[in-house]
């Protein structure tokens, strides 16, 4: 594999590209010699124009990697992908859906049903809106396309940091097919067969199926069950109609389903709040990130199908070029799981969501033979979400609150007995917690379009536009039962008080002094004589399920309208054979995206939180009357990001070798930041992230068998301004989980056995350099700062080809077995504690496929 970045000299369809066809591993692995002919692997088919040119065409900084290529890496779905390409980084955290695709620094989305990624993934033309949509096994894989930067004048979907585009292999009119098998360790078994000919003389079809079976390599010793395994299966028709030479319709229907125990915690601290967990007879494996054995009383099940169709209809007008691509697509996705990681009964989350979508692209491009040609587009994207979720106390949540805050004699204790309760009674009813409904319904349009004018035989100038219009409405209703979460703990600190002190200096003064201390939290040791701190708001910690306030309202909408014309411009130069160069500037656009989690809060503008008791300012929901107790403030949405990148790129190309230099400056305005606190999310703008970086790619054959690529990217992220985040101003940062440096390098050596045999060698390594894991824990960046990773992972395999179609491979992945943490978290309800997910480890086996 290699990554690549393009230039122009051709027409309006080259820079609306988005369909390549079949590239062999030799053609991206290195160029070919200028004394042999060019083959049909070393060509591009742009879909809009018909039109066929090499690769050196397309001034897009694009990253391909072939089919050859992911078989011989034995990249089994989009989250491997990222040890080919260095601009890419892929995260799996809390789900088998929770997948967040970063490129150059730049991703969001996960888990969080209400927000669009950033990074945009689109299969055969049509858009998935989800990470979820798109994270199965990739079947009959032409090539995977990643298109770095915002795209919009090439794509009708605006993405505002880039495109993961998959092209699949059209059916053939010759019979044709494959089968596969492979056997790895952790009983890891693939199965995969597909089959194309032709129907009839003016058609053609093709069917694909296949299943991923492995045990899990993580053991949940409170409940004796293996976890993070692997269980999925997918199915596939495509049917080619070809009529006429000018006309040409491919319609797909697919349908995948999985069925996962993921994802596995590892306890990283192990902070005060164990000692109480053990206290109560619950077991940690303590400060163990990769010892691969966890304490869980609930197995993480996961289970997520995806289905739909789309019509694809391209007609050739001669003069123009008309391209039609309609999509119907559901998602369902359910998840269940405990959310402490301990073998203790404390809490559990679910989640239960379907989004459904319907797109519809249409496009006409010009094909003229004079200078200038253009590409007209329209786009239309509706989407509805449904969502079900909630976070549910279970039967040691008591025994656990009791040994926090000491039993019987606790102010937990006093409470109750105040409140003519029993002792004991609070988090008792196993059950209890928040449950919540959520919706949202977006309709999107935009225009888009491009007109490329060819100043000499040499030098093409394009511009690009896109137009998008956007509406989103949210409805959220979540209804807490936790009665503890409910209570006001400033009034009854002050009522407490009252009582307490009248008898000792009278009601008046009492209750004067009550009031001024009923927002003072109490120090460790109180100090002798008056009160002057409440004695109460220490338990404010055991309240992370209040009523929540829903919307629409009053007050909020629970609606956003977003419009944003988006623009390109390029200027490509074919300086001679071996030399290509070009320099570009696009701006990029995602509309607003709600937060659709437990956490969705009013924002500052709309509420001061506060008890009446101690004279809170005014504001618009405490006016409207819809003021809760202990609501907050936090945010509902996310407001839109606008991105802005300047490239300049140069790509050389001699006989035994290639190479490819980008140098970028991408900034987005407004990048939605999306943190995970353990049981919900916090959603929020940064005022701006930058990223300015080099992108290079290089390959070199020197003797025929062998071929050497290498490709990396160096990266300067910073937010350059981020006032109201999680955890405080970090304005002038560098943003946790980008890394500097990324690089890969591969080597692959054939050797010629005779009778059309051979043995391909391949190895490749992947790099990450130091960085640090999250932004901030528990409301501080310093608590985050010690922890780090860094990547350095070896793959390699061995292929035998024989001459009757059949092939033979051992593999493997992770070879050194190195392990680090995607990311951490606090853990919930303890305390000084930190959670986070470790990576797989070492993987590898034997396969066999066989080609007719």
């Amino acid at each position: 594999m290699r990554s690549i970045s393009f230039f122009t000299t051709g027409k309006v369809g080259l820079l609306t590209s988005v369909c390549l066809v079949a590239l062999s591993a030799t053609s991206l692995a290195h160029a070919q010699s200028a004394a042999e002919p060019e083959e049909e692997s070393d060509v591009i088919i742009v879909t809009a124009t018909k039109r066929e040119t090499t690769l050196q065409s397309i001034p897009v900084a694009v990253s391909v990697t072939s089919a050859d290529t992911i078989n011989q890496a034995q990249v089994r779905d989009l989250n491997d992908l990222q040890t080919l390409v260095p601009s890419l980084r892929v995260n799996t955290n809390q789900t088998s859906s929770n997948a967040t695709f970063i490129i150059r620094g730049f991703g969001n989305g996960a888990n969080n049903a209400g927000i669009e990624p950033s990074v945009a993934i689109f299969i055969d033309g049509v858009y998935r809106s989800r990470a979820a949509a798109g994270i199965g096994d990739l079947p009959n894989v032409q090539r995977v396309e990643v298109l770095r930067g915002p795209q919009s004048t090439l794509f009708g979907k605006n993405a505002s940091a880039g495109v993961i585009s998959i092209i699949t292999r059209e059916p053939k009119f010759e019979y044709g097919g494959s089968a596969e098998v492979s056997y790895g360790n952790f009983n890891a078994l693939v199965a995969k067969a597909d089959i194309t000919g032709p129907i009839g003389d003016i058609a053609a079809g093709a069917l694909a199926f296949g299943i991923n079976k492995r045990d899990g390599f993580v053991r949940n010793l409170a409940i004796n069950k293996k976890i993070n395994d692997r269980d999925r299966y997918f199915v596939r028709g495509d049917l080619l109609i070809n009529p006429i030479d000018e006309l040409k319709v491919r319609a797909i229907v697919d349908y995948d389903h999985l069925n996962e125990l993921c994802c596995a915690v590892a306890n990283v601290k192990d902070g005060f709040t164990g000692d109480y967990i053990r206290a109560i007879g619950g077991k940690i494996a303590s400060n163990n990130r990769f010892g691969d054995k966890v304490y869980s009383d609930i197995a993480p099940i996961n289970k997520i199908s995806n289905q739909g169709a789309s019509l694809q209809i391209d007609y050739d007008f001669g003069l123009w070029q008309f391209t039609s691509i309609s999509a119907l697509r559901q998602s369902k996705n359910f998840s269940d799981g405990d959310i402490d990681f301990t073998s203790a009964a404390l809490a559990s989350a679910y989640n239960d969501f379907k989004i459904d979508t319907l797109t519809q692209e249409f496009r006409l491009a010009s094909d003229y033979d004079g200078p200038l040609n253009f590409l007209l587009g329209g786009y239309y994207f509706n989407e509805k979400i449904d969502q079900k979720q909630g976070v549910v106390y279970q039967k040691d949540f008591r025994a656990y609150t009791n040994a926090l805050t000491g039993g019987a004699t606790s102010a937990l204790a006093l409470i109750e007995r105040a409140l003519g309760l029993p002792v004991g009674t609070t988090f008792q009813k196993q059950g209890t917690g928040t449950s919540e409904t959520m919706g949202m319904k977006n309709d999107a349009t935009s225009i888009f379009g491009t007109i490329d004018y060819h100043l000499t035989e040499s030098l093409t100038l394009t511009a690009g536009f896109n137009y998008t219009d956007d509406i989103k409405k949210a409805r959220i209703n979540i209804v807490s039962t936790d009665s503890f979460s409910a209570l006001d703990l400033n009034a009854f600190g002050a009522g407490y008080l009252t009582n307490l002190l009248t008898p000792l200096i009278g009601p008046v003064n009492a209750n004067a002094v009550a009031v001024k201390v009923a927002g003072v939290r109490c120090p460790a040791e109180q100090p002798k004589g008056l009160p002057i701190c409440n004695p109460f708001l220490g338990l404010s910690v055991l309240q992370f399920q209040p009523p929540f306030l829903n919307i629409p309202n009053a007050v909020e909408s629970g609606k956003t309208h977003d419009s944003k014309t988006t623009y390109s411009f390029r200027l490509a130069w074919e300086i001679n054979d071996t030399f290509n160069a070009y320099a570009s500037y696009a701006t990029g656009f995602k509309a607003s995206s709600f937060n659709l989690s437990r956490d969705s809060r009013p924002f500052a503008a709309d509420f001061i939180p506060g008890n009446p008791i101690l004279n809170p300012p005014p504001s618009k929901i405490r006016s409207a009357g819809l003021a809760l107790i202990n609501l907050n403030t936090g945010t509902r949405y996310a407001g839109p990001e606008e991105a802005t990148v300047s490239e300049i790129g140069l790509k050389a190309r001699f006989p035994d070798g290639a190479f490819n230099l980008t140098l970028f400056d991408q900034k987005i305005d407004g990048f939605q930041s999306n943190i995970f606190v353990g049981t919900g999310f916090q959603l929020a703008n940064a005022g701006s992230q930058s990223s300015k970086g080099v992108e290079l790619d290089a390959t070199y054959r020197p003797i025929t068998p062998l071929t050497l690529t290498f490709a990396t990217t160096y990266l300067d992220p910073k937010y350059d301004s981020f006032k109201q985040s999680a955890f405080g101003d970090l304005s002038g940062v560098k943003p946790a989980g980008i890394a500097k440096l990324t690089l890969n390098a591969s080597a692959s050596y054939v050797v010629t056995l005779g009778n059309d045999q051979s043995l391909t060698f391949r190895t490749d390594v992947y790099y990450q350099d130091k960085t640090q894991i999250l932004d901030g824990l528990e409301g501080s960046r310093a608590a985050a700062i010690p922890y780090t990773n860094e990547i350095n992972t070896w793959n390699g395999g061995i292929i035998y080809s024989l001459n009757n179609g059949w092939e033979l491979t051992a593999w493997g992945r992770n070879l050194n077995n190195d392990r680090y943490l995607t990311t951490i978290f606090p853990s919930v309800a303890q305390a000084d504690s930190v959670s986070g997910y470790p990576s797989q480890p070492r993987t590898f086996g034997v396969s066999a496929k066989y080609n007719w």
